[in-house]
């Protein structure tokens, strides 16, 4: 391998850890917008809380193990030589990345991961043309505009309207909500607990992969829960018959908790999006060969963790100020029904195998609880920019790809 591919693999590291910070400013500020659009936590909270926790999230329980490529968007096989490979996946990756901080700089969220897929096709395409593609499995991937939105919304939408029907339209809110409350946080940590422990790192070094066991122990935690719930609420006390304001401040820290759940769990989940064409390029380097299954060490996964945390520390609040506070106006109860709705649209997607992304979830329940308010409650202005955006990702990424990757052929 010359020197030129060996400093282009290099440069790699360099490159992932850009593409980390695109997705700590872009992606990672979805999971605390709604936090900071709600007024429950301050914007330098939020940036801190969502950087610690992506942090963690990578590292502990990030997969180890990531299926770099298996024919999913394009086929190496195809292409063959590695040093096309190599080069084809520095491009990407730099595209990606490019995409990402341009969306961020116009306030606008988008999937990361879609940047990433979007790049990987201007690749193939420039290189074997049409048939390394698969193009099933882009569709799929395009369906996903439809339905992470959609299921997003009508989920908030639901928990949104819920929680008015249960606790605000009834006589005495605040009572309703001592009841309610519990119940609903006695939920959030069902969900909490076992997406933590369905099929993750965590799950096989604490020995619990057993699906009953794994039902069990969320259930046992959830009861938990709620009777502390119930223990904390007892002795609050609504100073009049309406009072909304008391209902808010009991939402406002169950909010926090649902915030930092998907903060965590992005960490967890897709910070391989920025590190993976690393160990596939090191593969590649050291053996000219690309397996189906690149070991990513730890090392990796602290780079793409910190890259992570830096980008929501720095940029973090641009997107935050579009999904937190110009879709629609958010209160604490609001902003609990988007992350609840996301968080679990997410978490049964990704266990029926469905292709979905979390920042089109977040805006779609954005939406969703906007629209419980009615129409006019929703900046539609906003809503456009936004789905052109995602309109673009595919196509813009894989001709910035293309273009870069030429380029990269001419200098080597």
């Amino acid at each position: 391998m010359d020197t030129t591919l060996l400093l282009i693999g290099g440069g790699t590291l360099a490159i992932s850890f850009y593409m980390a910070w695109s997705i700590g400013a872009n992606d990672v500020a979805n999971s605390m917008a709604t936090a900071v659009g709600a007024k429950a936590i301050t914007f330098r909270q939020a940036v801190l809380i969502a950087g610690i926790l992506n942090f963690i999230g990578a590292v502990t329980v990030g997969k180890h193990v990531t299926e770099i490529i298996k024919g999913h968007i394009i086929n190496p096989v195809i292409i063959g030589e590695p040093k096309t490979l190599i080069l084809g996946f520095a491009a990407s990756l730099l595209a990606a990345a490019i995409w990402v901080t341009l969306s961020t700089w116009k306030e606008m969220p988008i999937s990361t991961t879609h940047s990433v897929i979007g790049a990987l096709v201007g690749f193939g395409l420039i290189t074997c043309g049409t048939s390394c593609v698969n193009w099933k499995e882009l569709g799929f991937v395009a369906s996903s505009w439809v339905l992470s939105p959609v299921f997003g919304c009508i989920l908030a939408f639901i928990v949104f309207k819920t929680i008015v029907k249960t606790i605000f339209e009834q006589d005495n809110p605040v009572a309703s909500a001592k009841i309610v409350g519990p119940i609903i946080i006695g939920i959030t940590a069902f969900l909490i607990t076992s997406s933590l422990l369905l099929k993750t790192l965590l799950s096989e070094i604490l020995g619990i992969t057993d699906l009953t066991n794994i039902l069990t122990i969320s259930a046992i935690i959830s009861i938990a829960v709620i009777g502390i719930s119930i223990f904390l609420l007892r002795n609050i006390e609504a100073k009049t018959d309406k009072d909304y304001t008391l209902v808010e401040n009991i939402f406002r820290k169950l909010q926090i908790i649902t915030s930092c759940y998907v903060a965590f769990s992005h960490g967890a989940n897709d910070v391989a999006n920025a590190i993976a064409p690393v160990a596939a390029i090191s593969s590649l380097l050291s053996s000219n060969t690309l397996g189906i299954y690149a070991e990513i060490p730890t090392y990796l996964l602290a780079i793409g963790g910190a890259g992570i945390s830096v980008g929501c520390l720095t940029w973090g609040h641009r997107v935050m100020k579009t999904v937190g506070g110009r879709i629609t106006r958010l209160t604490n109860t609001r902003g609990f029904s988007v992350d609840f709705g996301a968080a679990t649209t997410v978490l049964i997607a990704s266990k029926l195998g469905l292709p979905i992304s979390t920042s089109h979830t977040v805006v779609g329940a954005v939406i969703g609880v906007g629209l419980a308010r009615g129409l006019d409650a929703v900046d539609l202005g906003v809503i456009k920019k936004i789905i052109y955006s995602w309109l673009l990702t595919v196509p813009v990424a894989a001709a910035t790809s293309a273009t870069i990757f030429i380029c990269l052929t001419w200098i080597v």
